[in-house]
């Protein structure tokens, strides 16, 4: 028994050492790409491309930062205005779509208020936050209560932040009752939220959209990139996530 469970772990082990050198061959003739990528796909680009540099924020801080030159490869947005912007300012190559998502209210784990869905944060006193107009969790969340005539919580939220993540986090610290988020976001702190739905035809039409920067040193290899993100290997990675397909 010893002899076979030894045997099992020195085969596993192998496989691995293999798998790592034949990585760092392969990633040995590659640059190392610089992408700016939307904070919601924080856990899951290091799984599609590990050897990549990454800076994850708020879309639209991202935008602003590559129209003022900072350098970078790839930018991936979690909509896409933003990409095409850029593309109209001659910055970046045509934006592709490569997935897609849904919005969500995050509440306390086990939802001690007892909120059952939307219409209950209009409830007195609950603190509500939400992403601030222009990053794109921002603008779709005031869509969705636009279309639900609930656009006077805008103005009641306790606080407007920057990038969906820090929704996230008020609400997973206990700093705010409820917030509205991406889905995938959500299954980043299973156990520390729970999840409320959206009525469908609220739900806005959440897509995510990837370019090249012109003045990338590797623009070739940018432009590969982005065609790797509508690869079967990067959108299994990404439906693993929880991310949804690429729209017809």
């Amino acid at each position: 028994m010893r002899q076979r469970v030894f045997a099992a772990a020195l085969a596993t082990a192998l496989a691995v050492s293999s798998s790592v050198a034949f990585a760092s061959i392969s990633h040995s003739k590659a640059p190392r790409l610089t992408v700016f990528a939307a904070a919601s796909l924080t856990n899951v680009f290091p799984k599609i491309d590990p050897h990549g540099r990454y800076s994850f924020g708020g879309s639209n801080m991202l935008a602003a930062q590559i129209q003022q030159g900072l350098p970078a490869d790839v930018f991936a947005s979690a909509n896409t205005k933003l990409p095409w912007q850029l593309h109209r300012l001659g910055l970046v190559t045509t934006p592709f779509v490569f997935t897609a998502n849904r919005l969500v209210i995050v509440v306390a784990p086990g939802n001690p208020l007892h909120l059952t869905g939307v219409r209950n944060l209009e409830r007195s006193g609950l603190r509500i936050v939400m992403a601030a107009a222009g990053v794109p969790v921002g603008d779709y969340t005031r869509t969705v209560l636009a279309r639900l005539g609930l656009s006077d919580l805008v103005g009641r939220a306790v606080s407007q932040e920057t990038d969906v993540r820090e929704v996230l986090a008020k609400v997973a610290l206990g700093e705010a009752d409820a917030g509205f988020v991406y889905a995938t976001d959500a299954r980043t702190v299973s156990g520390k939220v729970s999840v409320l739905r959206l009525p469908p035809s609220s739900q806005p039409r959440v897509l995510y959209a990837a370019a090249a920067l012109k003045s990338s040193k590797h623009l070739a290899a940018a432009k590969a990139w982005v065609k790797m993100l509508r690869g079967r290997a990067a959108q299994q990675k990404l439906r693993a996530a929880g991310f949804l397909p690429i729209p017809r």
